[in-house]
Formats: C-alpha cells, structure tokens, sequence
C-alpha cells in the first residue's frame, strides 16, 4: 500500500542493478514518526516533490524481456503518465521503483532538499470479503503501527479522518470493507495513499474501479497535488483522462515508444504504434 518510509539519503544515482527502496543499508530507510504525522492527510500548503531518472531500466524473468532499455525523466512537481498495452511493463517498472523487482540500469530521485515520503496506490485490493474489517479498521492497519484491533492511534485519527473525507469516504468509516463496491474500495484505496503526506505519489490505475463520482473525486485530488508541487507517476488506460490530466506522457511496451506532451504524444500514429503487438521504432 503507501510506502511509509523516508529515504534519508543523498540524490545520487543507484548502482546498476540495485532497486531504490532494497539498499536500506546504504540509504538508511527510517519509519515516520507517529507524532509528526498526526495531520498528514490534510494537503500541505506546498511540497516539494523529487525528480526522477530513470535510465536504460532493464528487466528480464526467464527469456522474456520485460523491459529493454527504459530511459525518461519526471519533472519535479509533474503530474507524468504512462500509458500502454496490458503486459507492456508499467507496473513492472512501477515495482523497480518501489525496491519490488530487480532490474539493470540507473534509477535515482533527485530531491530538492531532505528526501520525503512515497505514497503508493495500488490498482486493485485483494482481500477475503468475509472478513469483519471496517473501513477504520483498514485505515489502521495501513496507516499506523498500533495494531488494528486496537483502535485508531490518536496520532492518526485526524490524519485518517481528513483523507476519508477528501474522498468522500467519511460517512462510510463503520462499513465493512467487503461491503462496499469496487469504486468505494478504490477511494479507501486513495485514502490510505495520503497518509503520510508524500512528496512523491506512485498511481497504478487509480481510475480502474471508480464510477463517475469517484472519477470526479480522482481529478480534483489530481489537480491539489499538481497545486501542492507533489511528483505524481500515473500509470493509466483512460487516455482522454490522460490528454486532459496529465502534464507529459511517456508511451511503453517493454522499450519507451514516445515521451512528449499529452498533445504531441496521444496522436493516432504514436498509439498505433504503441498498441501494435511488435512494438515499432519510436516516433
């Protein structure tokens, strides 16, 4: 889920084949303290989010080559999608910045002062609906290190609050999870990915499971973060979304196909090329 840790180390680049969350000896991954995240869900005034480089991303399982050479950059404070046929690598390219997958090639963030937080929001939740876990409960479990069946800590209580109504979740906090519809659990799902406020926010398909309420809730939290200056890496099938949303667009089946502006990347050459089966040259 949200990725709690703050990487406190320099902006250097990684070593080839490291993964950036994996050397937690070399980059002293610290937890965040309860304290000083008691109000993380509320949208800071002003954030700074890192840049990231990746550079020549390699990845192979078995024979198949998963990603070839993947090279682009996110601006700091962008809000960056990537777009693709199903089994092109994003989410697995998602999974080499996350520290998940290993892979050859540079990848480094490059932050503008003290390293931050990442946010994570997967596209899907997998769970056994039977279980009686409320919508509080789940917040718990992700967001706190006091044990779920104990409550809510008082550190994150506020924190938890802000964001399940940011998502228009807050009248539903005593429902169980299992209840809720699949665009319900998708903004719980946005929620946990708030808390602590990151600097950096990773999207898997936020938008897969949300009906048009929840859509409307997704891009008005799209624009504060592209308002607070958080870096948002935004993987996604909707591609009237995207020319609407997203401020670049970098095209991937297994090897980066374009990397441009929404206007010059979503033309009807660049993702036929992009969908073919056998991806082309880049255009």
């Amino acid at each position: 889920m949200t990725s709690k840790e703050n990487l406190v180390a320099d902006s250097t680049d990684l070593p080839v084949g490291a993964s950036l969350l994996a050397k937690a000896s070399e980059l002293s991954i610290t937890s965040v303290d309860e304290k000083s995240s008691s109000r993380a869900g509320s949208l800071p005034q002003w954030v700074a989010g890192p840049k990231l480089h990746f550079a020549d991303i390699s990845l192979t399982l078995g024979r198949t080559t998963i990603l070839d050479k993947v090279t682009f950059q996110v601006q700091p404070g962008s809000v960056h999608a990537l777009v693709g046929p199903n089994g092109g690598g994003k989410s697995s390219l998602i999974k080499t910045l996350l520290g998940q997958m290993p892979h050859q090639g540079r990848l480094s963030l490059e932050w503008p002062g003290e390293p931050g937080t990442i946010g994570y929001v997967p596209q899907a939740l997998e769970f056994d609906r039977g279980l009686p876990m409320t919508v509080d409960d789940f917040m718990a479990a992700m967001c706190q290190r006091r044990p779920a069946f104990l409550g809510l800590s008082k550190h994150y209580a506020g924190a938890i609050g802000d964001a399940l109504e940011r998502v228009g979740m807050q009248d539903k906090r005593k429902r169980r999870m299992g209840a809720l519809s699949g665009g319900e659990r998708q903004r719980v799902l946005l929620a946990q990915g708030l808390i602590p406020a990151p600097q950096l926010l990773v999207l898997d398909e936020p938008m897969s499971a949300l009906d048009e309420a929840g859509i409307q809730v997704f891009e008005r939290l799209l624009t504060d973060w592209r308002e607070a200056g958080i870096t948002v890496l935004w993987i996604e099938h909707d591609l009237e979304a995207v020319g609407r949303l997203a401020d670049r667009v970098t095209g991937l089946n297994r090897r980066v196909l374009f990397d441009a502006t929404p206007q010059e990347a979503l033309t009807p050459e660049r993702l036929l090329t992009l969908f073919s089966t056998h991806p082309r040259s880049a255009v």
